[in-house]
C-alpha cells in the first residue's frame, strides 16, 4: 500500500511552492528595477532631460513612465484603486500609465493614455526618482500581502487585458516592461557618455 499525502499536506506543499515562486519572480523584478537606477546614476539634469533617439523620449521621462507603470499595474489593476498622484494633473503633459504598445490606462481622471507623445517630463529629477521609489515600495507591499494566484480587483483596459489573470501575470508583465525599458536606457547611456555595463546584472 502506498502512502498518499493528506489534503492538508498537499495544501501546505502548494503554498510553499507559491511562496518560493513569488520570491524568485520578485527577485528578478527587483534586479531589473535596481539596474534601471544604476544605469542612469551619475547623469546630470541636462543629460536626464536630453533626447537622444528620434522617438523623442528622455531618460527622466522614461523613469516617470515606469513610475506610472508600477502604480497602474500594482495599484489600479491588482487592488482596484491607486493613491492620488503627488502633483496636480497637467492636461498638456503625457500620462505614462500606458506603455509604448498603446495600452489603455484606467479611465479615471488621473490615468490617461496619450499615444503619440514621447516619454518626457517637466518635473525635476529628485521628484521623479522619489515617486519611482515610492511606487516600488507600494508595489512591494501589495506583493508581500497578496498570493500570486489572487485575481485582480481592478482591470487593465488595453491590449493584453485578457492575459491579466492574476497577480502572477502582473509581476511577469512588470519584469518584461522594466527589462524592455532597461535596454532602452542602456543604449541611451552609451550614446550620452560612452559608459556601458552598468548595473548589478
Amino acid at each position: 500500500m502506498t502512502d498518499s499525502a493528506s489534503p492538508a499536506d498537499s495544501a501546505n506543499a502548494a503554498a510553499a511552492e507559491e511562496i518560493a515562486e513569488a520570491a524568485a519572480l520578485l527577485a528578478f523584478l527587483e534586479a531589473q528595477r535596481a539596474s534601471v537606477l544604476a544605469i542612469i546614476d551619475g547623469l546630470d539634469a541636462v543629460q536626464l532631460a536630453t533626447t537622444v533617439l528620434p522617438s523623442g523620449w528622455t531618460p527622466l521621462g522614461l523613469i516617470e513612465h515606469l513610475d506610472h507603470a508600477e502604480r497602474h499595474w500594482f495599484q489600479d489593476v491588482a487592488t482596484g484603486s491607486a493613491m492620488p498622484l503627488p502633483w496636480p494633473e497637467d492636461p498638456d503633459e503625457n500620462d505614462d500609465a500606458a506603455d509604448e504598445h498603446h495600452e489603455h490606462a484606467d479611465d479615471d481622471h488621473d490615468t490617461r493614455a496619450v499615444y503619440d507623445a514621447a516619454f518626457t517630463t517637466k518635473r525635476p529629477a529628485e521628484v521623479v526618482f522619489a515617486f519611482y521609489r515610492d511606487q516600488i515600495e507600494r508595489a512591494d507591499a501589495v506583493t508581500a500581502s497578496t498570493p500570486l494566484s489572487s485575481l485582480p480587483i481592478g482591470q487593465h483596459n488595453g491590449d493584453g487585458a485578457e492575459d491579466v489573470t492574476d497577480l502572477r501575470s502582473i509581476v511577469l508583465h512588470m519584469i518584461e516592461e522594466t527589462a524592455r525599458h532597461l535596454g532602452h536606457l542602456d543604449v541611451v547611456r552609451e550614446l550620452l557618455d560612452g559608459r556601458t555595463g552598468l548595473g548589478p546584472r
